[in-house]
């Protein structure tokens, strides 16, 4: 079925806009000195990746790249060489990534309903998963990637319900919580606990309210969800990819490109 037959079948109307914004402020500080971003995934900069793959979703409006300042030329002719089909826009990004994100939702077209946030060094999400996840934000509020296509119609029951969703995995190895000295405090039940990823989709003005009230609270979240929970809205874990790796270290490129080399190889 296609995307706008989807639209119509759940929506009977259009897609309010929904502007993504791609978080590539960040430091890169454990690639042992290179920046993931641009780094070759078989020949290709790991953010170009990233960046055609959110472009050929149909149901994102714009593109907002958040990017340090000193990369922010760089940034800017890497989309150029893209080719991307979108309007792409590079903003200054912050200090943390909660003053990034926040920088880019305000300069995003302030006719959309809906604005999804996505790592820019996650370039194994495909169209069809960013699709989706928009949909979902259409009912539920906020909603992320990661949710197969058979278990859209029981979370679109769940309507508007929660006000926030994200993609997330069971955590497989034994997590121990330390004291400062590094001796274990305590065991958390390893079935209630989940790996979360992005994309990340909200309605608009709750995700600018929650991010204005992190940065005044002064204290750190480490994803935007974490940013919505502090404004008293429930979050729901949607089922995401073992594939939707962030990279983090030269491992995870290994991974990812091994990853993409099979995708390839299956077409």
């Amino acid at each position: 079925m296609g995307i706008w037959n989807t639209v119509q079948k759940w929506q009977g109307k259009s897609v309010p806009p929904c502007s993504m914004i791609v978080a590539a402020a960040g430091s890169s500080c454990r690639m042992g000195g290179q920046d993931k971003l641009f780094a070759p995934l078989a020949g290709v900069p790991v953010l170009t990746r990233t960046l055609r793959a959110i472009d050929r979703a149909e149901l994102v409006s714009e593109i907002v790249v958040a990017a340090q300042e000193e990369r922010m030329e760089a940034v800017a002719d890497l989309c150029a060489a893209a080719a991307l089909h979108k309007k792409v826009k590079v903003v200054k990004g912050g200090a943390s990534r909660t003053e990034s994100v926040l920088a880019a939702a305000l300069e995003c077209d302030p006719r959309a309903e809906l604005i999804a946030i996505h790592d820019g060094a996650r370039p194994l999400t495909t169209q069809n998963e960013i699709n989706q996840v928009i949909l979902l934000a259409l009912q539920k509020g906020a909603a992320t990637l990661g949710v197969r296509p058979e278990m859209i119609d029981e979370m679109i029951r769940a309507g508007w319900q929660t006000q926030a969703a994200a993609p997330s995995t069971p955590v497989t190895d034994t997590v121990k919580v330390a004291d400062d000295d590094r001796w274990v405090a305590s065991t958390p039940d390893r079935s209630t606990l989940y790996a979360v990823q992005t994309p990340q989709v909200f309605q608009a003005n709750i995700l600018k309210a929650a991010l204005q009230a992190a940065l005044a609270s002064g204290e750190p979240v480490t994803d935007d969800c974490a940013a919505v929970e502090r404004l008293g809205k429930r979050v729901w874990l949607a089922e995401g990819d073992v594939e939707n790796i962030k990279i983090t270290t030269p491992v995870d490129l290994i991974i990812v490109e091994a990853l993409l080399r099979q995708r390839e190889d299956g077409r």
